[in-house]
């Protein structure tokens, strides 16, 4: 999630549970998604046909025990008022009252039990939905282009694979069963009101607008005082995250007094708007329990009015005020599962973004991997732009010769890092070709072709895990005696040894606990390690210290021996015993030759070398 989207996010609480607070994402095609969503649900629709039947029983089975009751207060009444006026036979009927106990200790264990099973097998399909959910995802990130995560923050395509699947996983365990309890408990309450009194269920009618529109009334504007409060909760994640991340720099700058500055300024802000938000979705529940106590003390009114005239019992009073509170809380409860399912579909519809993204074209039929690899590499005419219409190769075209080192040159933006990637195919060509060995590199396929390279980037990557683990990352079974042996080649083996555990130390978040030159080195290894016909180094010495650099480029020129490499450098120190360098600007090879030639011809490159070391013999 980016910062303007964690700024934006809605908030997380307020009335029912966030159902009229939160500024729920809807979703652009409703309906389409509810068709996909239900297509993953369609191997449990026996099952959840049962347990919308099972929801459906439990709430009128709650639906019923009012009226019960009311029953049993009735008779109690009635009994009690014959024994006090004396009457002829009066006693009060423990036989009617105790068959209906029992009754309404069944309804109630029957509502219970059905209350069990549905939220535990709802539980259980909701987890395998998004099973097979995630599992499709995962699936399609494999398959997707590099581009696609090129112009996609990570953290966003993260979210979508997290925070949105398990919005759907928590929807469909509650949200589901919740509803349909809900509908049927209204239906139900309404029909029983007005089977016990038509006229006190119109006056209990007459307060719902009144209640709704406080709600929607003071919702509104709670809302937006939610939204400021979540923007500002943002910023001052992205402040802390950006000071603690930089603290070090902050502190040698002294930068501190600043930082608190701002931290305080965002903190009251944050302050100013979660006060006002939670003092105007404050006001929602004692205003609407105010405007339901008025109907209570109507109803109460009325129906006692009625019970003397004889016209209604006091049991059916008691009953219907318990009706009047299983209506109100079921549509409050409505509110937020309808809001609940809008923000689920929105998430749903995120995630089937992402299993609608173009993949990366399927390898040619009858594509195979190399028998032998010479390392020849030719690029004829080479046309490719991230977007149509800038290009940023353009007719390029190379010869290299197997075993040979060829230097890539030239500013930033020229094209360097790109030709790299037309060869490891993580874009396709928009004209010319590139052949390896004489194959058109689109006659491999993408796993056989991108074998037969190894990568060291300017960018380290190294996951959790020990170090030996991260060594071998390229070659699956490498033995100790192998990866020790990598790590000596890499010059990486003795500050390895000084760590606590050795080869056995675990990387943390990041290799955190590793300087930015040691994880050079790792990598480093892990390509020595690897042992590919090609290799690819692309910045591969930038983060070490200079006399490492130099024992680096040894044990580098020592590996290349044999094997084509090509080598993007800034630093053009590094290069200068390449047979080849390519001069790359704005798309085009624009001088090439050895360093000697290239610098008595006094172009671009002779330029470019006097700039990085200026006063110092141009050799």
């Amino acid at each position: 999630m980016s910062a303007e989207d964690r700024r934006e996010a809605p908030a997380r609480h307020g009335l029912f549970g966030g159902g009229f607070m939160r500024a729920v994402e809807k979703p652009k095609d409703l309906r389409g998604t509810m068709r996909r969503m239900a297509a993953y649900l369609r191997p449990y629709r026996a099952r959840l046909a049962l347990m919308f039947s099972l929801t459906a029983a439990g709430a009128v089975m709650t639906t019923i025990t009012p009226k019960i009751t009311g029953l049993i207060i009735t008779k109690l009444y009635h009994g009690a008022a014959a024994e006090v006026a004396r009457a002829p036979g009066a006693a009060i009927d423990f036989n009617y009252i105790l068959r209906a106990l029992l009754l309404l200790a069944a309804l109630f264990l029957g509502s219970a039990l059905a209350s069990f099973v549905v939220n535990r097998s709802m539980a259980v399909i909701a987890q395998r939905t998004v099973f097979r959910l995630r599992l499709d995802a995962g699936a399609k990130l494999d398959r997707l282009p590099l581009s696609y995560y090129d112009s996609r923050p990570h953290g966003e395509v993260m979210s979508r694979l997290t925070n949105d699947i398990d919005n759907i996983a928590n929807t469909l365990q509650q949200g589901l069963a919740q509803l349909i309890s809900s509908a049927v408990g209204i239906v139900g309450a309404v029909a029983m009101m007005l089977v016990i009194s038509p006229l006190l269920t119109l006056l209990t009618i007459f307060t719902l607008p009144l209640s709704f529109g406080v709600t929607v009334l003071l919702a509104k504007r709670s809302r937006g005082y939610f939204k400021d409060q979540q923007r500002e909760l943002g910023r001052l994640n992205g402040h802390v995250e950006e000071m603690y991340s930089g603290h070090r720099t902050v502190k040698v700058f002294g930068y501190e007094e600043k930082a608190v500055r701002e931290f305080e300024e965002i903190n009251g802000r944050l302050y100013r708007a979660g006060r006002m938000a939670q003092f105007v979705s404050g006001f929602i529940f004692p205003l609407m329990n105010f405007i339901n106590n008025l109907g209570y003390v109507a109803v109460a009114v009325a129906g006692g009015v009625l019970v003397a005239r004889k016209r209604l019992e006091l049991g059916d009073v008691q009953a219907f005020i318990q009706y009047i509170r299983m209506f109100t809380q079921p549509v409050a409860q409505s509110a937020g599962v309808i809001n609940s399912l809008q923000s689920a579909a929105a998430s749903a519809e995120r995630v089937f973004e992402i299993l609608d993204e173009e993949e990366e074209p399927a390898d040619a039929p009858g594509a195979a991997g190399p028998e032998a690899a010479e390392g020849r590499v030719v690029c004829e005419g080479v046309r490719f732009g991230y977007s149509p219409d800038v290009p940023v190769l353009e007719g390029l075209s190379i010869d290299v010769k197997p075993g040979q080192t060829v230097a890539i040159v030239g500013p930033t933006g020229a094209g360097k890092t790109t030709l790299v990637n037309l060869l490891m195919r993580f874009y396709d060509l928009q004209g010319g070709r590139i052949t390896v060995d004489g194959r058109d590199v689109r006659e491999f396929r993408r796993r056989d072709l991108r074998g037969l390279f190894g990568m060291v980037l300017q960018d380290t990557w190294l996951f959790n895990g020990t170090i030996s683990e991260n060594i071998a990352y390229g070659r699956e079974g490498a033995a100790r005696e192998e990866i020790t042996a990598a790590a000596a080649a890499a010059h990486a083996d003795h500050f390895i040894r000084a760590l606590p555990d050795g080869y056995a130390t675990r990387l943390g978040e990041e290799a955190s606990n590793l300087s930015q030159g040691e994880k050079q080195l790792l990598t480093i290894a892990r390509a020595v390690l690897a042992d590919p016909p090609m290799l690819i180094l692309d910045e591969a010495t930038s983060s070490v210290d200079t006399r490492t650099e130099v024992l680096v480029q040894k044990a580098m020129k020592d590996l290349m021996k044999g094997r084509t490499s090509f080598v993007i450098a800034h630093r053009l120190s590094t290069i200068r015993d390449a047979a080849v360098i390519l001069v790359m600007n704005e798309g085009r090879i624009i001088e090439k030759g050895d360093h000697a030639s290239l610098m008595a011809a006094g172009g671009f490159y002779a330029e470019m070398y006097r700039t990085q070391f200026a006063g110092e013999p141009a050799a």
